[in-house]
């Protein structure tokens, strides 16, 4: 017995020893979150302080411990800005600083990515290097917001880290009543689905509203979001006010002795099974024993899912360009919106067409500010003040894309031609 009492103290004062060479403090709440098959942020955030021995990061993972043993958040917001911007920091002060005077400050950079987040090694190695040299060292890739987070940072430390930043290349993103971060699917420059070049209209987009994303001006968030295709690889349906998504409105291009080498490699049943019976508009068909399809492009509603399963056979037709829809977000005031059909289709080749959209969203964006009530999205003003009077005020015609659902109420005010 005293021979088992001997190893068990032996072994805890191992452990103790140890915890005691350890930079960090013992967290055992968060260490529960380290077990598993998935990868866990406590264990990067835990070998990141170990190697770095940052203050911060130890008190903060030290108020995280505590907030998960209380089940009590205690950070809040304030202002904390950069020479000539209103936006771009996420503030976040400790509540109980004097409990954990190490978590006092942990404010967190959102830095715009390139368009399609398209990085060379030596861009990442230099704006890693920057932030270990200031903030944390801690970096998320990527936000909802597609920003690169630059998480844990100390107020006096925000101008010099910010210089730096800006000197190597990189800019603030969004935050805030601004026009926020964009982002972009990787477009043309690697897709062969590709519709338009969301990389350049991203672009463009980008450099024309760089004031308002930095100096918050509006009633809330706006958000623009690009997909060179209907796989909508950017979210924007569901996540942007303005979603510009690849479309075509020609017929789906069919190249048969690929159908052909397709259908011989995994047999009619697979045909049926994976394309044609997926096809959520029955819009195509094929004839047992042959080795040929055909698609009734007049109900195909661009799902892409038959030209996902058969790429080498089928691709988007000759006709490209996108669809604009307006309103989606996420939860807030009226639960989730998906992006209304505004323009069904419209090309996006020239500088000219690409400054046409955004003299419309300059259109959009002023009615939206006037009419727009405090914390209000875009697609929230819409539902309130109602989809007639917002096309009248920004010039779009109705069309048929439009309607949500077949009117119910017979009755209808005609405006009648006088009779004289």
């Amino acid at each position: 017995m005293e021979d088992l009492l001997g190893k068990v103290n032996s072994d805890e004062e191992q452990e103790n020893e140890e915890n005691n060479k350890k930079f960090l403090n013992p967290t055992p709440i968060l260490d529960e979150l380290v077990d598993g098959q998935w990868p866990s942020f406590i264990k990067g955030f835990k070998d990141l302080g170990e190697r770095t021995e940052k203050p911060m990061i130890r008190g903060v993972l030290d108020q995280l411990e505590y907030s998960y043993k209380t089940k009590m958040g205690y950070w809040k917001g304030g202002l904390v800005t950069v020479k000539g911007y209103g936006a771009g920091i996420i503030t976040r002060f400790s509540m109980i600083k004097d409990k954990f005077p190490e978590a006092k400050e942990f404010h967190t950079f959102r830095v715009q990515p390139a368009p399609g987040l398209h990085y060379n090694t030596k861009m990442l190695r230099e704006v890693c290097d920057i932030w270990e040299k200031h903030g944390s060292g801690f970096i998320n890739m990527h936000g909802q917001s597609g920003n690169l987070q630059l998480i844990g940072i100390e107020q006096d430390k925000t101008q010099e880290c910010f210089d730096e930043l800006n000197q190597a290349g990189w800019d603030l993103g969004g935050a805030g009543a601004t026009v926020r971060t964009a982002a972009s699917c990787v477009g043309p420059a690697r897709c062969e689905q590709a519709c338009f070049d969301n990389l350049k209209v991203h672009e463009k987009v980008l450099k024309n509203y760089a004031g308002m994303t930095h100096r918050p001006e509006f009633n809330y968030k706006l958000k623009f979001k690009f997909s060179a295709c209907p796989n909508d690889c950017a979210n924007a349906i569901m996540r942007a006010d303005v979603a510009l998504i690849g479309t075509w409105r020609d017929s789906i291009q069919i190249e048969q002795e690929y159908v052909k080498e397709w259908i011989d490699e995994y047999g009619e049943d697979a045909l049926f099974d994976q394309v044609i019976n997926m096809c959520p508009t029955k819009a195509i068909s094929h004839k047992v024993g042959s080795s040929t399809i055909e698609i009734d492009n007049k109900n195909c509603v661009r799902c892409m899912h038959c030209i996902n399963v058969i790429p080498k056979a089928l691709s988007p037709g000759k006709e490209r360009g996108a669809s604009l829809l307006i309103g989606g977000k996420n939860t807030l005031k009226v639960g989730v919106n998906l992006g209304a059909m505004m323009i069904p289709f419209m090309k996006l080749e020239t500088d000219e067409e690409i400054d046409d959209f955004i003299e419309l969203m300059d259109e959009i964006i002023d009615w939206w500010d006037e009419t727009g009530l405090d914390h209000e999205r875009v697609g929230e003003t819409i539902e309130r003040v109602g989809m007639k009077q917002f096309l009248e005020a920004v010039g779009i015609e109705a069309n048929i894309d439009m309607v949500v659902r077949p009117r119910d109420n017979p009755y209808y005010k005609k405006q009648y031609d006088s009779a004289i």
